[in-house]
């Protein structure tokens, strides 16, 4: 199998370059069960963000980084966007999205306590990997509607073409691969 190496925060990791699509394969970034990674990356993506009041990410590979930034920033709290509504949301706020790892359609839902608790509130999202920029979008959209203000979007890497945006704060790059 290919592999990417990839060298983060003082860690190298061997990434598996995975085929997404008949053109383009990925290298597979997981922090989830990586406690090193999430803890050593969080503190550098902390100081390259402006200040804010609330941290939020899609459910689930942003939660550990997400959780991870609000000790190093000593916030109380933080928001998650699940992928359906759950029984426990009362009016919720909804948004979908189709990204490039998922391939499909996804909803992101928000609990009306969680948009209430951002409402006029500056917010970051947060990310372990920004691609294209289709989940931070509807991410934003969905922060936005809630009546927050987005003044940053941050991942670990930018992957591809996002790596040359200027609205993004990121600790990586990660290259795209497509097929010959």
């Amino acid at each position: 199998m290919k592999t990417y190496t990839l060298q983060l925060a003082g860690i190298e990791r061997e990434l598996p370059i995975l085929p997404i699509s008949d053109a383009l394969s990925i290298a597979s970034f997981v922090i989830l069960g990586d406690t090193e990674v999430v803890r050593k990356a969080a503190p550098l993506l902390a100081a390259k963000l402006p200040e804010v009041d609330v941290l939020v990410t899609a459910e689930a590979k942003g939660i550990p980084l997400i959780y991870e930034l609000s000790k190093q920033l000593d916030m109380p709290r933080y928001v998650v966007a699940r992928k359906t509504v759950k029984p426990y949301m009362e009016d919720p706020l909804v948004n979908e999205v189709v990204s490039i790892t998922t391939q499909k359609e996804q909803v992101l839902c928000l609990d009306r306590k969680d948009a209430d608790f951002m409402k006029g509130k500056r917010v970051a999202l947060v990310d372990d990997v920004i691609s294209t920029g289709e989940s931070l979008r509807a991410l934003g959209e969905l922060v936005e509607a809630a009546g927050a203000h987005v003044i940053a979007k941050a991942a670990i890497l930018a992957e591809g073409d996002a790596a040359e945006r200027d609205d993004i704060l990121f600790l990586e790059k990660l290259p795209l691969f497509p097929h010959e």
